[in-house]
């Protein structure tokens, strides 16, 4: 069987997560995964409060620190890389660190100022990931999200809101808009990519709220019977994890259209269901390699969501700004914990996913995790929050807590291209040699 082979219907396209029966001969080759790498990147917003994210010791016996601890479970599987910095998208003396920021997150250039049409930046990692590693995939990355908005007008001190709102960038002047809406991801991995599907087979299927799966079972069946018992088994835990996805997604997507919704300010309610369906649709997106590269901004540059759900009211925007205020740092620390306690529910998820070599998802896979700042009171762009977890099929030896002298990310962005064959050996402004110490 192909390694990218897929269960096609009309209207419906559902890849395949990697079988015995993929392998060369059926046996557990190493080689046959190392050659499908996938990275993931994501971005949380407004920085960290880096007292209580970095660990106090070094090296593999590293104890995490309290903002870190709900990482427990993949500690053997992370790497917490300090001294990181990004200085090229911060001239001297301009405002505007979380839109300069936020378009340099990926790219490690100075954004030109602008609240027009004449956006530029830089091709981002991800994309020259992509370049390299899209054949034989039907999507060559994908970007999701969880805040909407478009591009147009000034975002943060004449800044357009593209830099704000965007961290994957194809070249200079175009930025890759998210995904926000969770049933247009889902079918944009699953649903309308079938070549022999006519327009009106996919408007029928939409129609009638079939399942994706209706459209495959045939299919389904049929593989099934040409499946050794622990395939057969996968296949069966992978769909039934796709239907139960669907019906969440589906359920989500269905409220009545005179429903009130959510009173202003309570949007929190509804933020974590929305937060956690996008992580299963990112994990089910790798596991079925229908992409190898994703990017995920957890929210918009200078996101002003509030996180009364953790007793901590107020904008994370406003409160990232403490001023050294106790009440405002207290928050602050729960946010903080909060979204790496979701990263660690990404990670544990990707873990749960067992290749035949007896392996798991994140074993072949690279995830960073970072913000556009460190400090969000004095918009550091100094020693940012870094995390790389995974070991891209032995790219990586993680496990670790390294500490470096003040060194360019675009040195790490370098080491992760290489590590999964992208032959480079420079990216963004300031980046000129790979990262050492990853291996």
């Amino acid at each position: 069987m192909s390694r990218r082979s897929v269960l096609g219907g009309a209207a419906a396209a559902v890849g395949l997560p990697l079988f015995e029966a993929m392998l060369p001969g059926g046996g557990r080759a190493r080689a046959a995964i190392a050659s499908s790498p996938r990275m993931l990147f994501y971005y949380v917003p407004n920085g960290m409060w880096m007292d209580d994210w970095t660990p106090r010791t070094e090296g593999s016996d590293y104890e995490l620190s309290p903002t870190l601890a709900s990482l427990a479970g993949v500690k053997d599987d992370l790497l917490v890389l300090t001294g990181l910095a990004n200085h090229p998208p911060h001239p001297p003396g301009v405002l505007g660190a979380h839109a300069q920021g936020t378009a340099g997150f990926l790219t490690c250039r100075e954004p030109h100022k602008t609240d027009g049409l004449n956006i530029r930046a830089g091709v981002s990692v991800d994309q020259v990931a992509a370049r390299a590693l899209a054949a034989g995939r039907r999507l060559p990355s994908l970007q999701l999200g969880l805040e909407a908005g478009d591009s147009a007008g000034s975002c943060d001190s004449g800044y357009s809101c593209a830099y704000s709102r965007n961290i994957s960038w194809a070249n200079a002047s175009t930025p890759l808009p998210k995904i926000t809406n969770v049933r247009l991801a889902f079918d944009r991995l699953f649903a309308g990519f079938d070549p022999t599907a006519t327009a009106e087979a996919a408007a029928r299927r939409k129609a009638r709220r079939l399942s994706v799966l209706d459209h495959v079972t045939a299919e389904a069946g049929a593989l099934s019977s040409r499946l050794g018992a622990a395939d057969r088994a996968k296949l069966d835990q992978y769909l039934t994890g796709l239907r139960e996805l669907e019906v969440r997604v589906v359920t989500a997507d269905e409220a009545p259209v005179c429903d009130p919704g959510e009173p202003p300010g309570a949007h929190f309610r509804i933020f974590p269901s929305h937060l956690r369906l996008m992580t299963d649709l990112m994990v089910l997106a790798l596991t079925c390699d229908a992409t190898g590269i994703v990017t995920f901004m957890q929210a918009n540059a200078a996101s002003g969501r509030s996180y009364e759900f953790l007793d901590a009211s107020g904008a994370h925007h406003g409160l990232s700004h403490h001023q050294g205020a106790p009440e405002s740092i207290e928050k602050l620390k729960r946010v903080d914990a909060w979204n790496v306690g979701e990263f660690a529910y990404l990670l544990d998820r990707m873990k749960a996913v067992e290749e035949p070599d007896g392996g798991t998802l994140l074993d072949d896979s690279m995830v960073f995790f970072s913000s556009e700042m460190s400090d969000g009171d004095t918009h550091s762009h100094v020693n940012l929050p870094v995390l790389l977890a995974g070991r891209a099929g032995g790219a990586l030896r993680p496990g670790r807590h390294i500490r470096y002298p003040e060194t360019p990310i675009a040195d790490l962005f370098i080491a992760m291209l290489q590590g999964v064959d992208v032959p480079v050996t420079e990216f963004g402004e300031d980046g000129t040699a790979p990262l050492a110490g990853l291996t």
